[in-house]
């Protein structure tokens, strides 16, 4: 049966039950400064974007100024959520270990991510195979693909024999312009009615909820390429 080359994972929302705990760190230092947001707004409409570009959009938005140092005050709030909260979501491990060639891309900083795979175990899946879009040479993050053409290019993969699993409108973008297939994932806490078909309209091929689904769906994906 053929494999991809690489299968490229999300961390927040995908490997890790992070997104839901960022989306209300965030959302309390933006309502702090001034524009009422809950977490549950962050997660449907802003997922996987930083949140330097949450801000710059919601400033366009409501044209409302905010001060630079908001970035640090969100970022130090989520990492000490996230130190005393996050999890790896139900079976995470067993999906990893059931891939050869994987990595992980990711808008956060190499310094958390490092920091919640250590915390939930996973960082022994991945030691060594973490692209985090901050570290790339451009450091233009998701929706641009260059952290996942960097990742191929490093791994020495095909983009177009990739696979990438990600839970976020804005990932799949990424993805998709990178010109890699890419399965959504809707097994996270901060999932929402309509997220599987947000995430297919934005390209994935097919929406697993469960990693007990994950290892079929790889193959059954893979040999409907060989066939086409």
């Amino acid at each position: 049966m053929p494999q991809p080359d690489l299968v490229i994972f999300d961390c927040d929302g995908v490997l890790v039950d992070s997104e839901i705990i960022a989306a209300a760190a965030e959302a309390e230092a933006l309502t702090a400064a001034g524009y009422p947001i809950s977490g549950e707004e962050i997660s449907e409409v802003y997922a996987g974007l930083t949140f330097s570009d949450i801000m710059l959009r919601i400033e366009e938005k409501a044209s409302i100024p905010f001060q630079v140092s908001l970035i640090d005050t969100a970022e130090a709030l989520v990492d000490r959520r996230l130190q005393a909260g996050v999890r790896a979501i139900e079976g995470a491990h067993e999906a990893a270990n059931s891939i050869a060639k994987r990595c992980i891309c990711s808008n956060s900083s190499t310094a958390r991510l490092e920091m919640m795979l250590t915390k939930t175990n996973l960082l022994p899946f991945f030691s060594g195979r973490i692209f985090s879009s901050l570290d790339t040479p451009t450091k233009k993050p998701k929706p641009a693909p260059d952290v996942f053409l960097h990742a191929a290019e490093a791994m020495g993969a095909d983009p177009a024999r990739t696979f990438v699993i990600e839970d976020s409108v804005h990932g799949i973008a990424g993805a998709r312009a990178a010109n890699m297939r890419v399965i959504g994932f809707t097994g996270a806490s901060h999932s929402y009615p309509g997220h599987a078909d947000a995430l297919t309209e934005a390209g994935a091929e097919t929406v697993i909820r469960r990693w007990a689904d994950f290892r079929g769906v790889v193959d059954a994906l893979s040999e409907w390429s060989a066939d086409a």
